[in-house]
């Protein structure tokens, strides 16, 4: 009796835990623990899937292969959420065993049982003969009902977050060049006369950046999600934005309108919230060099912007930048970004 009752309360806690995670993964909609069963185990799969991608020397077939691993998180999980349930029943249909026929009811066989009463199969070869037994065993359908509905539900949410994600990162491709950068971001709509139409693009991505935060914090699976393009990605869209506010604000010499502080402001609380996020270590520093910056400002030069002083001009940069700027690049490297200009795997450097 009394190995009965351990045997039923370990079922009932795996059936707690991995319902538990179910929840706080697929429904509550802000950020949750990193202590559930499938956020361990994604951070385990993601390390070994970098280490297997570090042995792919083609770029293009090292790209291909990290972009499967979100899609194979994704199925890996959910077949986890089902086999854990399997399990967890299993071992209460175990511990009541007397009250199932026929008898006797091996492990197996009790494993079997929950099986089919989570997958709403019901071949009727086993059943409960008391109320206790018959109770579980609807509960454990409806559980599989539960995780089935929920999963879609899920599965469409997060679908539904990286499209209008990616939307925005096509749109910034034709405005800021092949990688996409914030100096040409800025030089493209100098040359096409489109300075004047910055803020209403600041404003959008002020908002794209809300819903990019938001939504991976949710489902923390959006951000191993990749773009199509090799030389595009959410991170380097986010670097992008925020270079272009950084020397919009600290270089141009017109008066600096609101939506680039807006946007700089947005971008940097969101690049902070999501290196809490993924639990890596904050460091400061610019990032860049001198030289890289001066021919940042040549190019807007080109492009028709009136600047300002440029040792202020870099002082001033140096300080917001370095506000960001290793943080940025530490996702880029956690998430092993492909570089595009001023945001990626660079060594750090300081200020002279």
């Amino acid at each position: 009796m009394l190995l009965n009752i351990l045997v039923a309360i370990a079922g009932a806690v795996i059936v707690w835990v991995t319902l538990s995670d179910v929840f706080k993964s697929a429904i509550v909609p802000r950020e949750v623990d990193h202590h559930r069963v499938s956020a361990l185990i994604s951070t385990f799969l993601w390390w070994i899937w970098r280490r297997r991608a570090d042995l792919i020397h083609e770029p293009g077939r090292r790209e291909y292969f990290l972009g499967t691993y979100a899609p194979f998180q994704m199925i890996f999980v959910l077949m986890l959420w089902v086999a854990l349930l399997i399990v967890g029943y299993g071992l209460i249909f175990f511990a009541l065993r007397t009250q199932l026929h026929p008898q006797p009811i091996s492990l197996w066989a009790a494993l079997y049982f929950a099986g089919t009463s989570l997958l709403t199969i019901g071949f009727g070869d086993i059943v409960g003969q008391t109320g206790l037994a018959r109770l579980v065993s609807l509960v454990d359908g409806a559980s599989g009902l539960g995780v089935v509905a929920v999963v879609t539900s899920y599965l469409f949410a997060v679908f539904g977050a990286y499209q209008r994600r990616e939307a925005f990162v096509v749109v910034l491709r034709a405005r800021a060049g092949t990688p996409p950068s914030g100096a040409g971001l800025l030089a493209v709509s100098g040359y096409a006369h489109a300075i004047g139409r910055l803020p209403d693009f600041f404003q959008a991505g002020q908002f794209w950046m809300a819903d990019v935060v938001q939504t991976h914090l949710a489902y923390p699976i959006l951000g191993y999600f990749r773009s199509k393009g090799s030389d595009e990605s959410w991170i380097g869209t986010l670097g992008t934005l925020l270079d272009a506010a950084t020397l919009l604000v600290a270089s141009v010499a017109d008066d600096c309108d609101a939506e680039a502080r807006f946007m700089f402001d947005v971008a940097r609380r969101a690049t902070r919230d999501l290196t809490a996020h993924y639990r890596l270590a904050a460091s400061t520093g610019v990032g860049i060099e001198r030289c890289e910056f001066d021919a940042a400002c040549d190019e807007l030069c080109d492009a028709g912007y009136r600047l300002q002083d440029r040792e202020a001009a870099w002082l001033t940069f140096g300080e917001l930048r370095s506000t960001y700027a290793m943080e940025l690049n530490g996702l880029a490297r956690y998430l092993d970004i492909p570089p595009v200009r001023w945001v990626g795997d660079r060594s750090f450097r300081s200020v002279h």
